[in-house]
Parts: structure tokens; C-alpha cells; sequence
């Protein structure tokens, strides 16, 4: 039996949780966007503009091989979370980055006049545009997954789809940043790869709240961020097979991903390093390193089932606010996107901020999604295994003041 958390030790230890927000201690639930970062976190990279103040990969002396070392084995620490190797992992500075680079290594290998690359209306804009940029010079055409008037995943209209024929690329969301719920990626991806399609998963959303296994999934390329992971900002991760990367072209050119140098030509390196121009992101890699550990010293099978309580205790206080409508669930993940009759999100959102009370408001990204289910924007809630009943409680109460506020919706 999992034991439960011990919730408030765990948020003494994120200093963002205890701060006060227009004189009322601040209720955060935007984890979706970024998560606060624990102690551990800013010590590591603390660390790393300390006393391992030194650049990768160039130098012999002690301080570079030491911080050298230490990001390898931030490197190793992604891999073990993915379940792969760690040539396979390049770091970038976040999911948006990641899917580029894979969206710019697909297109010079695979991309052709009349290829598709068919991506999810449920897509972050970061899967979306990418293959637009990419496809259209070459054109290639980029269509949407077929999907149900909920925004979910068509699979016997995505079969007919594939089998139309020229698939180059399939790129979804692990999970929907939205509206919380999970895409059969599995399935999609044995889909893709029987018509000879890469499949592209953008696991932002999913990799805060378990571990990733691509072999289990079936993906060939897979984009997450740290921040998202209680990590920092600035790091992000890419990992797509050794086939793959070893034939994609570097997309920067500088430091360190070379051989040799010369006018007449460059060589490059292998992968990873052939695609990490540069100095990479070291005191980001050592702090990503410190936030898996802490997930994994907390124990994942505990945080997935606080995480439950926490996303059934969401809906059910939600489905209970007079004039709330909840978009299409209920979520995989701790987390809600909704509307509140006739009022603005945005007005929504500034009113619960008065009150100490974060969320998000907007298209978050998702325009595709918005469009089809015919919404200008939602508010949303999202959670973690740190959020406690009585924030919940407290986003409740403050919807009841916006509608003091605004008036019946």
C-alpha cells in the first residue's frame, strides 16, 4: 500500500508556496504553465554558478571536468527517466525548442512536395507551426488529426487518414495542456509506423506526473521541459531514436558540435552533441537533475495517487459552482478548464488573482482546440500532488466572489 504524502513537509520545501499575493497567501494553480521549484532545485543551481562555475566539454583543468561530469550525468538522469540511452537525449531550452529542431531534422530527411504531417487539433501551437514553417517551402501539407466534436482523438477516422497515403509525420500531445486528458499514443504510433510515419510526441504536459518509457509508447521523437518538472526554465529535452539523429543535419552551427573546421567545410560530431551548438544550458541541466531526483525521492506511485484525489476533489467542487461549464472530461490530470457564463476569462482570472488565487486564462496555446469547440478562451486549473483541499476550496470561494463581483453569469 502507497503511503500518503506528507504534503505540507513537501511544500515547506517550495519557497514560491508560501509567499502572499495582494495580502493573502498565494493559491497556486497554474502548475500546468510552470511549477514553483523546490529548495533542491535552486540549490543545484546554485551549485553550479558556484563552486562548479566552469564550462563543459573544452577544459582539462579540475573545475571543468568536475562540472563536466555533472552534466553528464544530468544527461543520464533524463535517460533513465525516459527508459532509453543517453546519445539519445539533447538538451535544448524547452519543449518549444525540442519539437523545432525535430520538426527542422524531419523536414530535410523526410519532408517531400505532397508530403502530410497530420498533427492533433488538441496540439500545443509549439507542435502545430513548427511543420507550417517547415512544411510549406517544400510543399508539404500540414492537416489536422481527425477528431470528435469534443476535441478527442478519432482513431478509425485517423486509420482512413494515414492510409490515404504520403504521411510523413504524426505529432501529438502526450497529454492535452487544456483539457487534461490522455492520447492513445501507443496505438496511434503502431498507426504511423504501419504506413512508414515518424510519430512525434510532445510530453510537456504528461512528464510532470510519471515517468516516460518511449519503448512502451512507441514514439519516435519526444519533447519535455524542466520547468514543468519543478525544474528550471531554460532546459528542455528532446530525445528521438539513434537512427534518427544520427541522419538529421545540425540546425546551429558554433562550438563544440564540430570535428574539424575548415573553409572549404565542417564536419560534425554525433549525436547528441552535433545538435548542441555552443554552451549549453549547464546550471538548467544540473537543476533538471536535482527536480527528477526530488520527484523520485518522493516516489511516483504516491504522487500519482494524491494527484487523483487532487483532480476528483477539483471536479467535484467545480461541477458544484452555479453557471461553471466544465470543457469536455473528466481530466486524466489534475487539472480544469472551464468558463463562467457570460464573463471573461480574463476578468475571472484577475479577480481570483486579487484574491491570492492563480490560474490560467487564455487560448493557452491551443487555438485549434478553442476553435473547434467554438470558445474565445477558458480559464484553467491546474494542479499537483503539493495543492491541498483547502486551495480548492479557495478557488470555490473565489469564483462565488466573482460572481458577487460580475453578477450572475
Amino acid at each position: 500500500m502507497t503511503e500518503p504524502l506528507d504534503v505540507a513537509r513537501l511544500r515547506a520545501e517550495v519557497p514560491a508556496l508560501s509567499r502572499e499575493v495582494h495580502g493573502h497567501r498565494v493559491t497556486y494553480l497554474d502548475h500546468a504553465a510552470t511549477a514553483p521549484t523546490p529548495q533542491v532545485v535552486l540549490q543545484a543551481v546554485a551549485q553550479a554558478y558556484g563552486p562548479l562555475n566552469a564550462n563543459v566539454q573544452r577544459g582539462v583543468h579540475t573545475m571543468s571536468a568536475e562540472a563536466s561530469a555533472a552534466y553528464a550525468a544530468a544527461r543520464s538522469k533524463v535517460a533513465r527517466f525516459l527508459h532509453t540511452d543517453p546519445v539519445q537525449i539533447v538538451f535544448t531550452r524547452g519543449t518549444t525548442e525540442a519539437l523545432n529542431l525535430a520538426a527542422h531534422g524531419i523536414a530535410a530527411t523526410r519532408l517531400r512536395p505532397r508530403s502530410r504531417v497530420l498533427v492533433s487539433r488538441q496540439t500545443h501551437h509549439a507542435g502545430l507551426v513548427p511543420w507550417q514553417l517547415m512544411g510549406a517551402p517544400r510543399g508539404a501539407h500540414v492537416e489536422a488529426l481527425p477528431c470528435t466534436p469534443t476535441g478527442q482523438l478519432d482513431l478509425d477516422a485517423t486509420e482512413r487518414a494515414l492510409r490515404a497515403g504520403h504521411v510523413a509525420a504524426v505529432c501529438v500531445p502526450v497529454a492535452s495542456n487544456v483539457l487534461g486528458t490522455y492520447t492513445p499514443v501507443r496505438e496511434l504510433a503502431e498507426l504511423a509506423h504501419d504506413v512508414g510515419a515518424v510519430m512525434v510526441a510532445d510530453a510537456a504536459q504528461a512528464a510532470p506526473h510519471s515517468p516516460l518509457d518511449v519503448g512502451a509508447l512507441g514514439v519516435d521523437v519526444l519533447a519535455f521541459s524542466g520547468h514543468k518538472v519543478f525544474g528550471p526554465t531554460g532546459i528542455g529535452v528532446l530525445w528521438a531514436r539513434r537512427s534518427l539523429l544520427e541522419k538529421w543535419p545540425p540546425w546551429q552551427g558554433g562550438g563544440d558540435m564540430v570535428q574539424r573546421v575548415r573553409f572549404e567545410g565542417s564536419t560534425f560530431r554525433e549525436p547528441p552533441h552535433r545538435f548542441e551548438a555552443g554552451t549549453p544550458p549547464i546550471a538548467q541541466a544540473l537543476g533538471l537533475h536535482a527536480a527528477l531526483d526530488w520527484l523520485e525521492n518522493i516516489g511516483w506511485k504516491a504522487i500519482q495517487a494524491r494527484e487523483r484525489v487532487v483532480r476528483d476533489g477539483l471536479w467535484q467542487r467545480l461541477r458544484q459552482v452555479p453557471g461553471l461549464t466544465l470543457l469536455p472530461g473528466p481530466a486524466d490530470l489534475p487539472m480544469a478548464s472551464f468558463t463562467l457564463g457570460r464573463h471573461h476569462p480574463h476578468d475571472v482570472g484577475s479577480l481570483l488573482d486579487q484574491l491570492g488565487v492563480a490560474v490560467r486564462t487564455g487560448r493557452h496555446c491551443a487555438d485549434p482546440l478553442h476553435t473547434l469547440l467554438g470558445l474565445d478562451s477558458t480559464v484553467r486549473a491546474s494542479a499537483s500532488f503539493l495543492t491541498t483541499d483547502a486551495e480548492l476550496d479557495r478557488l470555490v470561494a473565489g469564483l462565488s466572489h466573482v460572481r458577487e463581483v460580475l453578477g450572475a453569469p
